[in-house]
């Protein structure tokens, strides 16, 4: 696959975004991902290997990026873990339907709330109420406009990683941007 020469994220990490590690790391990388991908949920256990060996050196960033058309209940999946976030909770959530991703239901969601420790009550009204599509929204937006088009789609350092999102190319990648940075 050749890589286009302005692929780069067309929307800043900010205030707004799920992010992991030091704001001052010397890599970012942002994923645009679908809790009900099976490809996701790969680049998951990947990152969860790398993210010991990796330390403070990355920060990671995790947008929504739901595709209804083909994973029904990628959308629900997403602003539950929105409204676990307004709860504190986001990357419990987030680790939570990537563990459990056959069970991302409308009955399932509140269990995984609940098992989490969340005010269940709240969480329900929330996703009753959709009180977080906004963000899952733009994240999708945000998504489109810099040319994602499936998932999981990384980013290092601003600019799309066009390598499989394998151990050693996510490794290979973040490395490089690490060497750069540190000139």
């Amino acid at each position: 696959m050749n890589e286009p020469k302005d692929d780069n994220l067309a929307v800043p990490v900010g205030r707004h975004d799920h992010a992991m590690g030091p704001a001052d790391a010397p890599v970012t990388l942002v994923g645009y991902s679908d809790y009900e991908c099976p490809y996701c949920r790969s680049a998951y256990l990947v990152l969860r290997k790398l993210r010991p060996r990796l330390g403070d050196r990355v920060r990671y960033v995790f947008r929504n990026f739901p595709l209804e058309a083909v994973h029904p209940h990628a959308k629900s999946a997403a602003e539950a873990a929105e409204a676990a976030a307004s709860q504190g909770r986001f990357w419990e959530m987030h680790d939570r339907l990537f563990e459990h991703q056959r069970a991302l239901g409308d009955a399932d969601l509140p269990r995984h709330a609940a098992e989490l420790g969340l005010d269940v009550a709240l969480f329900e009204e929330e996703m009753e109420e959709h009180a977080h599509a906004g963000k899952v929204e733009a994240d999708f937006g945000g998504g489109l406009e810099s040319g994602v088009r499936a998932t999981p789609t990384f980013f290092v350092n601003g600019h799309r990683h066009w390598g499989s999102y394998r151990t050693e190319s996510l490794l290979a990648a973040i490395e490089a941007a690490e060497a750069s940075a540190n000139r």
